[in-house]
């Protein structure tokens, strides 16, 4: 009966260490993510600062007031 007894808490420890490696998992994965999303918009708001600047520049020159 103890024996039973231990081969259970041994098999539920493990699930339990099974269950919390993937849970650390699934994070690393989701900041992973997150960092990916953060750095593509951070791409593109750079884009949209230089094609801004770049239209300005524009209006300036065929205005005449880039000078």
């Amino acid at each position: 009966m103890a024996d039973n007894s231990r081969k259970m808490s041994y098999h539920a420890g493990e699930a339990k260490g099974q269950a919390q490696e993937k849970a650390s998992n699934m994070m690393d994965k989701a900041s992973d993510a997150a960092q990916s999303t953060k750095e593509s918009v951070q791409e593109a708001g750079q884009q949209m600062k230089a094609k801004a600047q770049g239209a300005l520049d524009a209006v300036k020159d065929a205005t005449g007031t880039n000078q």
